[in-house]
C-alpha cells in the first residue's frame, strides 16, 4: 500500500478493534477477527473496503485450499463484522462461504486410562490441574482461571466464571478433586490463584500475578498422552481414585 492507503486502512482497522471491544467480544475473538482483516489486506495490498465481491470470492476460494475451514469461517466472520459495523455496508456475499457441518463424537477415556494418565504426571501442579479439568468437565482456560474464592467447600461446588459465551455456571466438586486442590494449595499458598504461574521459588510463585501458561499446559498434556500410549483425540474423562499419587508428589 502507498502511504495514503496505509493511513486509511490503519484508521479503519483501529475502528474495527474499537467496535469489537465495545460489542463485548472476547480478547480471543477480537484477535482472530482482526487477523482476518489484516490477512485479506495483505493479500491484495490494499484497504479491504475497495474489494469487490468477485475479488473476495476468489480470495476465499484460495483460502479454502490453503487453510482449514475453521480459519475460513473465522475470517469470513471477521470481514462480515468489518463490512457491517465499520464500513456500514450490506453483506451480500456471505452465503457463498458455507463451511461444511461436521458432527463428531468425542472419545471418552476409561477409568484405567484416566488413572494411567494422571498417575504418569510427574509434577503436582499438572496432576491436580488435569484431575480438576477432567473430573468437572472444564475447558482449559476455565480450569486455569480458577481462584480460591471460586471453591465452595461446604456445598461442594465450584463457581466457573466467564466460561463459553461469557456465562457463569456452578459445577459439582468431587471430594477427590477438592482434596487434591487443598493439597496443591498447601504447597504454594497463593492468596487467590489455584494454579499460579509456577516459575522460580515458592515465594516467587506466591507473588505470581498470572495463572499457569496455557501453551505449556497443552504441551504437557500432549507429552503425557504420547507417553501413556493413548491414541484417542479427546480427553473428556471422569476422575479416578488417585489421591495418594497426587498428595505424594512435589509441586
Amino acid at each position: 500500500m502507498n502511504a495514503s492507503e496505509q493511513s486509511r486502512f490503519d484508521d479503519l482497522y483501529q475502528r474495527h478493534l474499537r467496535l469489537l471491544k465495545l460489542q463485548g467480544k472476547s480478547d480471543k475473538t477480537i484477535d482472530v477477527y482482526a487477523r482476518g482483516v489484516r490477512r485479506v489486506a495483505k493479500h491484495f495490498d490494499c484497504c479491504p473496503d475497495r474489494l469487490s465481491p468477485e475479488q473476495l470470492e476468489v480470495y476465499f476460494g484460495r483460502l479454502v485450499d490453503s487453510h482449514s475451514w475453521s480459519t475460513v469461517k473465522v475470517d469470513r466472520n471477521g470481514l462480515q463484522f468489518f463490512w457491517k459495523h465499520v464500513l456500514k455496508r450490506d453483506w451480500q456475499w456471505v452465503n457463498i462461504i458455507k463451511p461444511p457441518k461436521v458432527y463428531t463424537i468425542p472419545d471418552i477415556l476409561t477409568l484405567s486410562e484416566v488413572e494411567k494418565l494422571i498417575g504418569a504426571t510427574r509434577k503436582l501442579r499438572y496432576r491436580v490441574f488435569f484431575l480438576t479439568a477432567y473430573s468437572m468437565g472444564l475447558r482449559l482456560e476455565e480450569a486455569l482461571s480458577l481462584q480460591v474464592g471460586d471453591i465452595d467447600a461446604e456445598r461442594k461446588r465450584v463457581h466457573v466464571r466467564r466460561g463459553k459465551g461469557h456465562k457463569d455456571r456452578l459445577v459439582p466438586l468431587p471430594e477427590l478433586t477438592y482434596q487434591a486442590l487443598r493439597a496443591l494449595w498447601r504447597k504454594h499458598r497463593h492468596p487467590y490463584l489455584l494454579f499460579p504461574n509456577a516459575r522460580g521459588s515458592l515465594e516467587t510463585v506466591r507473588r505470581a500475578t498470572t495463572h499457569m501458561n496455557r501453551g505449556s499446559t497443552q504441551v504437557a498434556m500432549k507429552v503425557l498422552v504420547e507417553e501413556c500410549g493413548i491414541k484417542k483425540k479427546s480427553q473428556s474423562i471422569p476422575c479416578a481414585t488417585v489421591l495418594p499419587l497426587i498428595c505424594s508428589n512435589r509441586a
